[in-house]
């Protein structure tokens, strides 16, 4: 397993044109969303800042990008080549193959974090009154993007090589604009904030939020990304060994 491991995090690190999306592509939205934005004047009754609004949405959307993204179309890609199948005549166990893949992204993923995190300190001056705020939005950010892992997991023995792409693009694109990480939901009307409340990538940005207040993450946002991974693990567990009796 851990062999497996080493191999998927230098193959995703030798990947140019996912790194770029993962790492680069978050910062860069950061500054074409936030980098005209005023630096103090607060956005609805958050009592935060655009600059830090977005510096968690973009965060969590860089690490999203890493977890879904590239696990579902690895998986999927990997499974119509016979990969996964050569892999299941050697000793390693499934939760092995899942975990691999899982510690690829994160080794992505974190990445992208302190990529948005840097451009908003230099660039938008973001600062916090204490040190901990810091270390305490990576671990909850970085944390968080396990349930999107699972999820990409999922989609990956769902979908077939072909169709992985325009699936998972449509998940992510849909979670992460009806879940505020592209602009605030207090713009949202009130119908379609009272459904992004519940959406998975919402509560994933208001752990962080949360966090930017001064405050711990709401019990209630955390109940739902616990709610939620338990969903998408349990799918991908149920896909995977569908797939096992398939093969």
């Amino acid at each position: 397993m851990n062999t497996l491991i080493k191999l998927e995090i230098t193959r995703t690190l030798r990947n140019k044109k996912f790194m770029f999306f993962s790492v680069i592509y978050p910062a860069a939205l950061y500054l074409m969303i936030a980098g005209g934005a005023s630096a103090t004047e607060k956005v609805g009754d958050t009592g935060l800042t655009l600059p830090l609004i977005m510096m968690v949405s973009m965060a969590s959307f860089g690490a999203i990008t890493a977890v879904l993204v590239g696990n579902s179309e690895k998986i999927a890609k990997e499974r119509e080549k016979g990969w996964v199948r050569q892999l299941r005549l050697t000793s390693l166990p499934g939760r092995g193959y899942v975990m691999a893949k899982v510690a690829s992204a994160a080794v992505v993923s974190l990445p992208s974090i302190l990529a948005v995190f840097a451009v908003a300190a230099i660039v938008k001056d973001v600062r916090f009154d204490a040190a901990w705020q810091w270390l305490a939005l990576t671990a909850v950010i970085w944390a968080g993007s396990i349930v999107f892992a699972a999820l990409g997991v999922a989609v990956g023995y769902l979908a077939t090589g072909d169709a992985v792409r325009p699936i998972t693009f449509i998940i992510y694109f849909g979670l992460s604009m009806l879940g505020g990480l592209w602009m605030p939901t207090a713009v949202f009307p009130q119908w379609l904030q009272d459904i992004a409340e519940w959406v998975p990538t919402h509560a994933y940005a208001a752990l962080g939020q949360a966090i930017e207040q001064g405050g711990a993450p709401h019990l209630k946002d955390v109940a739902i990304m616990v709610a939620y991974l338990a969903l998408f693990g349990g799918a991908a567990a149920w896909l995977y060994r569908k797939d096992t009796h398939k093969a």
